[in-house]
């Protein structure tokens, strides 16, 4: 097969395997905090360790993520060495989803429980998350065609993303529950997700054609001297982590909890209004996920990022000046546009850095002689975790500082009487909007202020930081292939 058809089929089967992924990453990172809150009833120092488990997983994660991509480096089947650590580790995450959701413990066995399977999740996870992201550079080395790999992937993913995103607080909460509780929903929808999440990922697995080169070469031994030199002897690489980092603050904060603990707090307890807000949301990321190629061979990087950063600041503005407006529906609906405006740069600003990461493959071979795929690519899916367990905190703390669990507490409580059939759904819902009528306007409005004003914060200093330490535009990482070809060319 020609080398055109491999890109052609490619672009096809390599994205579709990511959809089911990211359903399954968008249950298990944008709605397990919700889950908890709104099915158990916690205390102060129960959230607390709930807290400290995501944040000490993602921890663990420092090691765990680079460590799997030394592995994955070091593979030498006949599959490759991506593929093997996909199809494992997309089986052994759905058993982890699977179990994670429809446990019915409460209390502090509940939060031991809740330990084990989070970690689990964190080893899991990575298996396919580094294979997936590192076979980028394995598809090829042009810079378009990257580029194509990069934006159809990540449209693909957002796809998924947004279909869980859409679907889960719809049938969880409010009056199309399945199983009339929300406890019920999760479980179902979980199960749900574990059957797809593997099946998707076999047209990567059966359908993607790699390019081999390195299961030819001697297998690197795993250590954490490579590791650490690895990421150290890179400059690029160590920047574009740290301004990735700061960046998946502001990406995620919004979707990861806070935002749909405040639209039931300030216009009601019905899923169909954060699948609306939440959906169109994202709605404007895929029109540029789709046409990225086409952009980027027009406007350059940096250039790009200073455009996206004045349409997110006009977003978050349009979000704020909606508490001026009177009528509710129409906060809800300049809120929600507001938000995919303010999306739409943040999510350009990720597609921008996942290519920029990719890119320092090339930079790594360029000064080392050393392509390093699976290990440069292991530091995206570590900083993503580690970011999601930053918004964690952050939220929790946020939960705390407005006295949000004395809200969701009591809402749990209706959730679990409702599961075990002491009062029906529409007593539930009934009781429901009578606590939420006693959330006080200041709890509303600290909860909007986090999921606005912070993610500009963090957008702004990921930008002025891009902008300052990121060496390898356009013009350089062509430069650096020019002379990596070159020195092929030597070599033969």
């Amino acid at each position: 097969m020609s080398l055109q058809s491999d890109t052609k089929r490619n672009l096809w089967m390599f994205p579709l395997g990511t959809v089911g992924r990211d359903m399954s990453y968008a249950l298990f990172t944008n709605f397990i905090l919700t889950y908890i809150l709104f099915t158990r009833s916690l205390t102060a120092a129960q959230l607390s360790a709930v807290t400290a488990i995501m944040v000490a997983a993602r921890v663990f994660d420092a090691l765990n993520d680079p460590i799997m991509g030394n592995i994955i480096e070091r593979t030498r089947t006949r599959f490759g060495k991506f593929k093997p650590w996909l199809a494992i580790g997309a089986v052994s995450t759905s058993f982890v989803i699977y179990f994670t959701f429809n446990a019915q413990l409460q209390g502090w066995s509940f939060i031991l429980f809740f330990g084990v399977v989070y970690f689990l999740h964190s080893i899991t996870y990575t298996m396919h998350d580094i294979s997936y992201w590192g076979m980028v550079a394995a598809l090829g080395s042009d810079a378009d065609a990257r580029n194509q790999f990069t934006s159809r992937a990540t449209l693909f993913a957002g796809i998924g993303g947004t279909i869980a995103s859409m679907l889960i607080p719809m049938l969880t909460t409010g009056d199309m529950t399945i199983g009339g509780s929300a406890s019920v929903a999760y479980g179902r929808i979980a199960l749900i997700i574990a059957i797809l999440s593997p099946l998707f990922l076999c047209f990567t697995i059966f359908g993607v054609r790699e390019q081999r080169r390195a299961v030819e070469e001697k297998a690197i031994p795993i250590s954490f001297r490579k590791i650490v030199s690895t990421i150290t002897g890179n400059d690029q690489l160590m920047w574009i982590a740290v301004i990735f980092l700061i960046h998946q603050l502001g990406n995620g904060l919004t979707l990861a909890g806070i935002g749909s603990t405040y639209i039931y707090f300030d216009f009601g307890y019905s899923g169909g209004l954060y699948s609306l807000f939440s959906t169109i949301g994202v709605l404007a990321t895929a029109f540029l996920m789709m046409f990225y190629p086409a952009i980027s061979r027009r406007i350059p990087r940096k250039r790009l990022m200073r455009i996206m950063m004045a349409c997110s600041i006009a977003g978050y503005t349009v979000m704020l000046l909606s508490t001026l407006l009177p009528s509710q529906t129409v906060r809800f609906w300049t809120v929600t546009l507001g938000y995919m405006t303010a999306n739409f740069g943040q999510y350009s600003f990720y597609l921008v850095m996942m290519i920029s990461i990719i890119n320092t493959v090339e930079y790594n071979e360029y000064l080392h002689g050393e392509r390093s795929e699976a290990l440069i690519a292991s530091l995206r899916p570590f900083l993503t975790k580690l970011g999601s367990a930053i918004i964690v905190a952050i939220t929790s703390l946020s939960y705390i500082v407005f006295g949000i669990t004395g809200i969701t507490n009591q809402i749990s409580s209706l959730e679990s009487a409702a599961s075990t059939g002491l009062i029906t759904e529409v007593e539930k819902l009934s009781s429901i909007n009578q606590v939420l009528g006693g959330v006080q306007p200041w709890q509303t409005r600290g909860l909007f202020l986090c999921m606005t004003v912070l993610p500009c914060l963090f957008m702004l200093a990921s930008h002025l930081l891009y902008q300052k330490h990121y060496k390898l535009d356009e013009p350089e990482y062509n430069r650096i292939c020019t002379e990596l070809a070159k020195r092929q060319e030597v070599n033969a």
